[in-house]
């Protein structure tokens, strides 16, 4: 499905990542209450409110269903469409099962003027990333049917190894994803979460930009590390001339 917003000249989306929500609002991971962390972006968006949302997975740390509950408690305090995909910690049912109701919508093709965003489910049956034969072909197929000049794409893992300890659960499909991405010139770039930390790149002439998480930030070292930086994400402006920016936000 294909979710068009109306046409205007400029649109602000929101990415929000990694909120590792557990089933209680005063729950703790890895020393940090993820629920207030992301309670505090959302209050925060209420009063810039944007374009839309788009949730890039591991949403809940133990993808119970009051976690997921939790989850739409805290986002039915904005007012505008709110789009996800699955990271490795999603339960895909309980996803399915929440977006039925708004503000979360089922769409994973977005439609703005100049653009289309693009959601791929990069989930596997293990913490790594996967870019399976049914996701390519329907990469090609959104490709190929969009009227839009530009297009970028959203996902949960990261598309390249980062030199740290998650490069164990990066995407392991990485050929079959940069063959489709070079096949198709009108994709600028690609968006991810799952690393925990901001950083932004150009790998083959593609943007890669990753999301902080809203709940706890990893360090790109070897082992393991976890430090509080506080509640963060990114704000996108995308133009109806092409352009396209980004900016880390934090709290």
């Amino acid at each position: 499905m294909q979710y068009v917003f109306s046409p205007k000249n400029a649109y602000r989306l929101v990415q929000i990542t990694d909120c590792h929500l557990l089933q209680s609002a005063d729950g703790y991971y890895q020393q940090v209450q993820p629920a207030k962390h992301l309670a505090a972006i959302i209050r925060q968006l209420q009063t810039e409110l944007p374009d839309a949302v788009i949730l890039t997975g591991d949403l809940t740390q133990d993808h119970s269903e009051a976690s997921y509950s939790l989850l739409a408690e805290l986002m039915q305090g904005l007012n505008c469409p709110v789009f996800i995909t699955p990271g490795n910690h999603d339960d895909e049912t309980m996803l399915k099962q929440l977006c039925v109701a708004p503000p979360f919508r089922i769409d994973q093709s977005l439609q703005l003027q100049g653009w289309q965003l693009v959601l791929l489910n990069t989930k596997g049956a293990t913490p790594a990333g996967v870019f399976p034969k049914a996701q390519q072909q329907w990469l090609a197929q959104q490709c190929r049917d969009s009227t839009q000049a530009n297009i970028w794409l959203f996902c949960h893992h990261h598309p390249v190894p980062l030199n740290c300890f998650i490069d164990k659960h990066g995407q392991q499909d990485q050929a079959a994803l940069w063959y489709s991405i070079k096949a198709h010139p009108q994709i600028r770039g690609i968006a991810h979460g799952h690393a925990h930390y901001a950083y932004q790149r150009l790998e083959q002439g593609i943007n890669i930009v990753g999301c902080p998480a809203s709940s706890v930030q990893f360090l790109p070292s070897a082992q393991w590390q976890t430090v509080n930086a506080g509640p963060q994400w990114c704000d996108w402006h995308f133009s109806a001339d092409g352009e396209v920016s980004w900016q880390f936000r934090r709290l």
